[in-house]
């Protein structure tokens, strides 16, 4: 029987400073007893994107405070957590260091095992805090790093079905918006203005569409949506607004035949699993980009018409959070998986599936995730 468990968990791996203090009871229930986090969209929105130095201090100034807000929160002091789980990456390599350094730093004078968890995990397993999910289930991770559909066998126990081979959805949706004078974050810039656009003016094209491979590409859009706004120029407000229409349902026409066929595959290799209980299999959808409607609109029709469950966590959870790294410590923990010693170092490339192949468009040293 796996015992009553209580984490800290601390989270710096981009723009987001985070700490958050979770419980998991013996039979895997959770219990978020506190959940802090500091944006630091002020400091980056100037620039249109996330300024590593900016982000790394801001993380320095921040992150103490923030910790002991969120065991002040808790009602609990150092002394009534079991351990300290800190994001290693991947991500931006500054944040890294103080988050893991700060976590190091806890876990020696306090006496507490360190985990050193990989953000793309907390991700992958924060569905089993909020639905309590079985494995095995899909999840497409959108964000402004990553695009990837993973199988989740298990903790630890990832296998990459697809993944960009180009920019990440959520860089796409970022870029546009750049290009057309919109604010950052992109997404729900560009989501806000495709609410008063025509999704048809324009034509723009769906990467990979049809092919059987579940990989994903999105520079080629991104460059058609650059050319289209250049014929038009100057754009008015319903000129932008059309084009972020239709580059929006361009996106949306692509992941569902991208995970349509992913649902597919999955239905193929799992064919009695979830047919003696009759649970549906699950497509698990994380990362910032998950908070668009229109595409998650598409994500549940799709599981409706191929009999999976959809299973989104709230808004506040598919973004970065401490969250999700204290809850995939403690899920390490709940296995038996042994402490990171403290000389682990942080990760600015960590894949989930350590086995998948590169692809083009990633580079000699590989894909981030």
């Amino acid at each position: 029987m796996v015992p009553f468990l209580r984490i800290l968990g601390i989270e710096t791996s981009c723009d987001e400073t985070a700490a958050a203090v979770v419980e998991r009871d013996a039979e895997g229930h959770s219990n978020v007893l506190s959940d802090v986090v500091l944006s630091q969209l002020d400091e980056h929105s100037a620039y249109g994107g996330v300024v590593p130095e900016i982000a790394a201090r801001a993380h320095v100034e921040a992150l103490d405070e923030l910790i002991e807000e969120a065991l002040k929160r808790a009602n609990v002091s150092l002394n009534d957590v079991d351990a300290i789980a800190a994001t290693s990456g991947p991500g931006l390599i500054g944040g890294l260091l103080v988050g893991l350094m700060t976590g190091k730093a806890i876990a020696r004078a306090a006496g507490k095992p360190l985990y050193a968890v990989n953000h793309l995990e907390g991700h992958a397993l924060t569905a089993r805090l909020t639905d309590g999910l079985s494995f095995p289930y899909l999840m497409l991770l959108v964000s402004g790093g990553h695009t990837q559909l993973i199988l989740v066998r298990g903790v630890g126990q990832y296998e990459r079905w697809g993944t960009t081979i180009d920019d990440a959805l959520g860089e796409a949706f970022d870029k546009t918006a750049k290009l057309l004078g919109l604010p950052y974050p992109g997404g729900p810039a560009v989501e806000r203005m495709a609410r008063d656009g025509n999704p048809d003016r324009f034509d723009f094209p769906r990467p990979l569409v049809g092919e059987t491979r579940l990989d994903f590409s999105f520079s080629g859009l991104k460059t058609a949506v650059r050319q289209a706004a250049q014929d038009i120029a100057p754009l008015s407000d319903q000129d932008v607004a059309d084009i972020c229409a239709s580059f929006q349902k361009a996106v949306s026409r692509t992941l569902k035949d991208r995970i349509g066929r992913g649902l597919q595959r999955f239905k193929a290799e799992f064919p009695t699993t979830f047919s003696a209980t009759g649970e549906k299999p699950a497509l698990v959808v994380a990362g910032g980009v998950a908070a668009n409607l229109e595409l998650r609109g598409t994500l549940q029709a799709l599981c409706d018409k191929n009999g999976f469950r959809f299973v989104a966590p709230p808004l506040h959870l598919c973004t970065d959070n401490a969250v999700m790294i204290a809850w995939a410590g403690l899920e390490r923990m709940a296995t038996g998986a042994a402490p990171d010693t403290l000389d682990v170092q942080p990760r600015s490339r960590w894949p989930l599936d350590s086995n998948a192949e590169t692809l083009i468009g990633f580079g000699k040293r590989g894909a981030k995730a």
